[in-house]
């Protein structure tokens, strides 16, 4: 999948901040969580200025890459989706590089991913993916978009959502944050893992859960940030 397939394309003119910009509007676009990706909102997801923000959301509606009305939001355009998709296939496809063959740690590919994404070739992409074994996820357990633009976004649950005494199984976590992300491994919630919610405090509190794996079979109270932070789906 390749952004740059004609002169006149308007990747010829996106910038690395750009394409972070395209990024953080496609996951927001697909987070059931976000009613609307706003400017505010999105100046919280990339920690950047409200009017900074707004700057760069007018110039890519001017490069029609981005849908834009004021006080309502923005969306992607159909050229806007391939370069934001383009974009998270190289840092889903680095970090599974970066973990799986050079040995970062989980709470260590992200960053290591964002500095890479801009600047590698469809060759060298596509040569990655090869050596991998075309994986479909990310460590994290998020999908790794497809050569020709597709992706499949699995329907998740926040584990906080998930009634008491229902059993889940982790999907994806979130990785933004690399403290929390090494907390999750410290208790062995990854991808993959079961989980079974024993019970929820009152008022918004956090939950207690038990693992199931073949390394633990314990129990852990989690606050409500944590058990957000983690997307699981129900074998039911």
């Amino acid at each position: 999948m390749s952004s740059n397939s004609s002169e006149s394309h308007p990747a010829q003119r996106v910038t690395p901040a750009m394409e972070d910009y395209l990024k953080a509007i496609y996951k927001l676009q697909v987070d059931p969580a976000v009613e609307a990706v706003t400017t505010s909102v999105l100046a919280e997801r990339l920690s950047v200025s409200a009017p900074s923000t707004t700057k760069m959301v007018k110039k890519l509606s001017e490069l029609k890459l981005v849908a834009y009305v004021p006080y309502r939001g923005v969306e992607l355009t159909f050229a806007g989706e391939r370069i934001a998709l383009e974009t998270i296939r190289h840092h889903r496809l680095l970090e599974r590089y970066l973990a799986d063959v050079l040995g970062f740690s989980w709470d260590q590919v992200d960053a290591e991913a964002d500095r890479l994404e801009h600047v590698i070739s469809e060759e060298f992409e596509n040569r990655i993916d090869k050596a991998l074994g075309f994986p479909t996820t990310d460590p994290h357990g998020a999908p790794i978009p497809g050569r020709t633009g597709t992706v499949e976004e699995t329907a998740c649950l926040r584990l906080s959502e998930v009634p008491v005494g229902a059993t889940a199984v982790v999907e994806r976590v979130s990785d933004r944050d690399p403290e929390m992300l090494r907390y999750m491994d410290s208790l062995g919630l990854r991808p993959g893992v079961i989980v079974c919610l024993k019970d929820r405090a009152p008022f918004g509190g956090g939950v207690r859960i038990r693992i199931d794996s073949v390394d633990s079979d314990m129990e852990h109270a989690i606050g409500t940030e944590v058990a957000r932070s983690i997307h699981v789906t129900r074998p039911d």
